[in-house]
């Protein structure tokens, strides 16, 4: 029997007001209220994900997208975006997500209020064209001229030769292009992320935060550098966007057995502290570190304890946004209350 489950699209402040809520009534989505923030939300059928495959997580991802946007459009501009896929199993699970993480999202929303994505990708106008210029690079001729010296026909392998030399010359010449493109965007962006170029053909794929005010400068940046490429390149902007790129907030869920294993391994009491957990790391990093100790530096060993060290961080993390003490319980029982963890996600 499937089982209600509550989907999160993102987090918005509350000053917009009642008349500004209103607006999503009959929209299939409402808000989950907590103090001065509200989860915009929907129902959904399934408490578990229920896509496996490309097609349905693409599915997944332009209703996630769109349903943002459609809040944007309503008016809701600032909006801290909640990782793809975020369901929760009841209304107090949401409300719990929105009280542990309060302090964090109301300082992202303060950072995000006059800011904003736009996503770039730059591709090859004439792809074959820029192939074709690129043998006749010096090193591919001089590769060529090579390879006939001895034979009369060039063959498979002379051929796999000449394609991979190609392609480091068009590496080399797209990342030039690249930080060209970068460069003259550097100054209207406050941050820049690189996403993965989808084919050979793209240049770059880009996310930069900017400013709003300096949406239209950027974009004059754009026309520039379109121009002065003289059509060679294709030049895509999305935006503006939320900033899903640099403040997208994800719900971690911390397992009681690895935080139990994370305490023993790195010898900690049940009561600790955060400063208390980096000196036991750092003592047990020194025993295995590869580059500490050349002789007996143990990778293996160095790796376990690097893990335990994170996994007690983000207990630690989870932990103070229940409570602001600075002690830090790792008995079981209070474990158990502090596994969910609120946090940006890198």
């Amino acid at each position: 029997m499937e089982t209600k489950g509550i989907y999160i699209y993102g987090i918005v402040p509350n000053f917009y007001g009642t008349t500004q809520f209103q607006l999503l009534e009959n929209s299939g989505v409402y808000a989950i209220t907590f103090q001065n923030i509200s989860a915009i939300v929907s129902n959904r059928e399934s408490a578990v994900l229920d896509y496996t495959d490309r097609e349905s997580l693409g599915r997944l991802l332009v209703h996630h997208q769109k349903t943002i946007e459609t809040l944007m459009e309503k008016g809701f501009n600032m909006i801290l975006p909640m990782r793809l896929g975020t369901i929760v199993s009841s209304k107090e699970e949401g409300f719990n997500i929105l009280k542990r993480g309060y302090d964090l999202i109301i300082e992202a929303l303060n950072k995000i209020e006059y800011l904003t994505e736009i996503d770039l990708a730059v591709t090859w106008a004439d792809f074959p064209g820029t192939l074709k210029y690129l043998s006749n690079h010096p090193d591919i001729i001089a590769l060529k001229d090579h390879i006939l010296k001895n034979i009369d026909k060039i063959s498979q392998i002379d051929q796999v030769k000449v394609g991979i030399l190609i392609k480091e010359k068009l590496d080399e010449k797209n990342k030039l292009v690249e930080l060209k493109i970068l460069d003259a965007l550097s100054s209207y962006s406050l941050d820049i992320k690189m996403h993965q170029v989808m084919n050979d053909q793209m240049i770059t794929n880009s996310a930069f935060l900017i400013n709003r005010k300096n949406k239209n400068k950027f974009e004059q940046v754009i026309n520039q550098l379109d121009e002065e490429y003289n059509g060679t390149l294709n030049f895509k902007l999305v935006g503006p966007l939320p900033c899903y790129s640099f403040y997208t907030l994800e719900v971690n869920e911390l397992n009681p057995e690895h935080v139990e294993e994370a305490r023993k391994e790195l010898g900690m009491k049940e009561t600790t502290t955060e400063s208390e957990i980096k000196k036991a790391y750092l003592e047990k990093a020194k025993l295995f570190h590869p580059d500490a100790q050349l002789e007996n530096g143990d990778e293996k060993n160095f790796n376990r304890i690097n893990k335990a060290y994170h996994t007690l961080l983000d207990y630690s993390a989870a932990a103070r946004q229940s409570s602001k003490d600075d002690v830090i319980s790792l008995a079981k029982e209070k474990v158990i209350e502090n596994l969910t963890l609120v946090k940006i996600k890198e």
